[in-house]
């Protein structure tokens, strides 16, 4: 059997402390992006999430990137920050149609993160899944949500989110829920509990153990040292791609944790 692809990356490419240090001295700030694209694989950009872009800025980035790079874009605040998700219609089609298109093949999972205070209600959360888009302007659509309260931590939205297709933040962080279950064709991660003092963002020893555990994803599997929310249930074994994001925690290193990442995974 092959295996998915494994990209790994960090969140945004602007950054203070990375000049000099991730990035060459005296290299422009327009040239950030280019360095960035060539020394990871991926980049989730959470300026979307504040702000919509232009068609124009879109197709700048894509240009600017090799060709197997890909960015994952933050959804607007605008469509999960609200009490009705199943409202949510018009500012969905409307961060949509912004011209994200315009990355093409560049165009990785878009992230859709929910405040920690929301909880589960499935009614209104599976309106909110059904509302999602397979495609928008031809280009192929994957979708990845982040609930961060307690209450999705049950088998009825793991199963939800498979009947859909719909993949679940794997969150390495110290207060939100981790979902390992895989409920889509690719699986997501984002590592937040990073160290500024640790050169590799993540001690050398629990990146190797990531790497293994992205591996077994990558190839079907699903890892046998991470809790499930639904043990009892068994997703089909087949490559998934997966990404893998350095996030928050241990800013100052994350490219180097992500660099050495994509090593230990190959």
């Amino acid at each position: 059997m092959t295996t998915g692809t494994i990209r790994t990356g960090i969140g945004g490419w602007t950054f203070e402390p990375w000049e000099g240090t991730f990035y060459p001295d005296k290299l422009t700030k327009k040239k950030q992006l280019e360095f960035a694209s060539r020394e990871l694989t991926a980049i989730e950009v959470n300026g979307t999430y504040y702000s919509s872009q232009k068609p124009a800025t879109f197709a700048k980035w894509a240009s600017e990137v090799p060709e197997n790079f890909v960015f994952s874009l933050k959804a607007s605040r605008y469509v999960t920050n609200r009490k009705v998700l199943a409202e949510a219609g018009d500012s969905m089609a409307k961060f949509l149609g912004q011209g994200l298109s315009e990355l093409g093949p560049h165009l990785g999972p878009i992230l859709w993160q929910f405040m920690g205070t929301k909880k589960f209600e499935p009614e209104d959360f599976e309106a909110f899944l059904a509302m999602l888009p397979k495609s928008q302007d031809g280009i192929p659509l994957r979708h990845v949500v982040e609930p961060r309260h307690e209450s999705f931590c049950v088998p009825e939205f793991i199963d939800m989110l498979a009947k859909y297709n719909v993949a679940a933040v794997c969150a390495d962080h110290h207060d939100y829920p981790m979902f390992a279950d895989v409920t889509a064709d690719f699986v997501y991660s984002r590592l937040q509990k990073g160290s500024d003092d640790v050169e590799s963002c993540y001690p050398p020893a629990e990146i190797d153990a990531w790497a293994k555990r992205f591996k077994t994803y990558a190839a079907g599997g699903v890892p046998d040292d991470l809790t499930l929310i639904a043990p009892a249930r068994k997703a089909d074994k087949k490559p998934r791609d997966v990404f893998a994001f350095f996030i928050s925690g241990g800013k100052v290193n994350a490219p180097n944790g992500a660099r050495l990442l994509q090593t230990s995974v190959g």
